[in-house]
């Protein structure tokens, strides 16, 4: 069916605004990754019932669909060729004693606010933070900062609402026809899945043991098990004291050495950004600086503070414990993809492709090793910064233009170098274009073969933002923004 067809009868069906405008498709055939995919039509579901007539049209016609939040993600999960579910009216928010329920909608800013005002906060603070969707968070199985302690949405997802391929309502945890899906998951005997604290690659039936579990399946999911409507979330209460040392070393790999020492002392983040972005930032820097560390404690502040000391082999350049001004140096931080922008020429171009690798922290001097490797081979020049506490880190490499065949063999050597490490290929943003044709490479064909299976018992026509996890072509260079 054309646009135009599609359009019509969809306006016809539901109440929710419908649009199959030129202007408003070119709109949402982009977001924050280097890809560009345009959809047919854009609609805008208010209510449940709108998301059901959707799907049902959609399963009878064949045609894709893809839910989308604000279109923060770097690997274009949200990008498709059918119907785009864009879920904002989906808002509502209900605060309880230690949990949160929350429409797919809701933006982490607004949220914030809202459980400031409670004295509580939501574990998973990505760096993009405030502009996510919690639905896209809970589709890519974001974390962020202080994920090193409060974990990511997979560890503080408690229930998840998500209406199914066949347009039905379903709760989970608490639908049970998935037993044979649980069964035919541990039959399978010993999967390989890496040792890491975080993973967003392929689905995480590693975090599965009965059907209490199974919301935790959704997680990471990117759309293409169900849509997600709302979900109950974790909350804690926000720490009294809080202490940020940031720690100067001349080398990435002096700072990764230390990491697997600074853990032990339980912190609630350690960050790490490199020298391209040090330049930018408003703070003096002593000369001949490689990397910063930023490593923040929100517990046993005096003891950890003369323990930190001892520790590093770096120079602590600021202890701070006022709350206004570790908001201010966090900043920073946050900033690091903006700063990264900045450092590039207008030749240069820097696709999301290699930016989220997670290994074992013991092994991050490694990986900086191997990617050196690779950068000296192709003659790249690379942005990093990231979750230095979690073995994360956001790759950039710079390139002078966008060549297909050249990406493609940085993406399939780096994966394999961060595989072998015992890594993976995503800790938090997700497989999308960029990466679900390398998933099966990451976990072998048996593994893989689990995940098909779990794709057809959940979506059988296959209309759930197909192509993401379970992929049959090449998409890393296809519809590159070139």
């Amino acid at each position: 069916m054309k646009p135009s067809e599609i359009g019509p009868c969809l306006s016809r069906m539901v109440k929710c605004t419908v649009t199959w405008d030129k202007h408003v498709r070119d709109f949402y055939s982009v977001d924050a990754s280097s890809y560009i995919l345009r959809p047919q039509v854009v609609a805008f579901p208010r209510k449940e019932s709108d998301v059901v007539k959707i799907i049902k049209f959609a399963k009878k016609h064949c045609i894709q669909v893809t839910p989308r939040g604000a279109g923060t993600g770097l690997v274009g999960s949200a990008l498709g060729r059918g119907i785009i579910l864009d879920m904002k009216h989906f808002d509502e928010i209900k605060l309880g004693e230690n949990y949160v329920k929350v429409g797919s909608g809701v933006f982490k800013g607004h949220l914030d606010k809202m459980l400031q005002k409670q004295g509580r906060f939501i574990g998973p603070d990505p760096s993009i933070g405030p502009h996510c969707t919690i639905g896209g968070m809970i589709g890519t199985n974001a974390s962020g900062i202080h994920s090193l302690k409060y974990g990511g949405m997979i560890d503080n997802l408690i229930q998840v609402k998500m209406i199914s391929s066949s347009g039905i309502v379903t709760n989970f945890p608490g639908n049970h026809n998935f037993k044979g899906m649980i069964n035919k998951i541990h039959h399978n005997g010993d999967m390989s899945f890496p040792k890491v604290s975080k993973n967003s690659c392929g689905y995480r039936i590693d975090t599965i043991s009965s059907e209490k579990d199974l919301h935790k399946l959704i997680a990471g999911s990117e759309g293409t098990l169900g849509i997600i409507v709302s979900a109950k979330l974790r909350t804690y209460t926000s720490p009294k004291n809080t202490l940020l040392c940031i720690i100067h070393y001349k080398t990435l790999i002096d700072a990764a050495r230390d990491v697997s020492k600074i853990i032990e002392l339980k912190p609630s983040a350690v960050e790490i950004i490199d020298s391209n972005i040090t330049k930018h930032v408003k703070m003096k820097v002593p000369s001949h600086t490689g990397c910063l560390l930023f490593v923040e404690f929100d517990n046993m502040i005096q003891s950890n503070r003369k323990k930190i000391y001892k520790i590093t082999s770096g120079r602590i350049i600021k202890a701070e414990s006022s709350s206004d001004r570790i908001k201010k140096l966090w900043s920073f931080r946050n900033s690091a993809l903006t700063y990264s922008l900045q450092s590039i020429t207008k030749n240069e171009t820097m696709p999301t492709l290699i930016e989220d690798a997670v290994v074992p922290v013991k092994r991050l001097p490694l990986l900086l090793r191997m990617l050196g490797m690779v950068s000296k081979k192709y003659g790249l020049r690379v942005i990093i910064y990231g979750h230095a506490g979690n073995g994360n880190l956001h790759i950039r490499p710079i390139l002078r233009q966008k060549d297909a065949y050249l990406i493609k063999k940085i993406a399939s050597e780096f994966f394999a170098g961060v595989i072998e490490l015992g890594g993976s290929i995503t800790g938090e943003h997700g497989d999308g274009l960029a990466r679900s044709e390398f998933v099966k490479m990451q976990y072998g064909k048996k593994t893989h073969s689990v995940f098909m299976q779990i794709k057809k018992q959940f979506d059988p026509k296959n209309i759930l933002n197909p192509g993401k996890i379970i992929s049959t072509h090449s998409t890393v260079t296809r519809n590159l923004k070139i």
